[in-house]
């Protein structure tokens, strides 16, 4: 079923973004394991200064955030898709084309 490998894909790439992410905590820098790496592991390129990784980022919490998802928000997704009155957009997009898709709907 291409929707759950979607799914299943979309899911991997949040726990591999959230769980690689790293901050300078006195100035908000973030950088990440795999996408935007510091030059010298978990040190700050500014300052040298050592990083950290926030304790909810992680793939437990997300999955908990998952979780609350599906719970809260799923039904109401449902209630106004059932109403006719629910616009929908594809926010793996790039941010462009979101923030185009967004534009659309609100001149609608």
């Amino acid at each position: 079923n291409s929707s759950m490998r979607s799914l299943k894909q979309w899911y991997q790439r949040r726990v591999r973004g959230i769980a690689g992410r790293m901050i300078h905590q006195s100035s908000g820098r973030t950088y990440h394991e795999v996408f935007a790496p510091p030059k010298v592991p978990m040190t700050d390129d500014v300052t040298g200064e050592p990083l950290m990784k926030r304790p909810d980022d992680n793939a437990t919490v997300l999955k908990r955030r998952l979780d609350i998802y599906h719970e809260q928000t799923a039904p109401l997704i449902e209630f106004y898709q059932k109403k006719g009155i629910l616009r929908s957009i594809d926010a793996m997009q790039s941010p462009e084309k979101v923030f185009q898709d967004i534009s659309v709907h609100f001149k609608q």
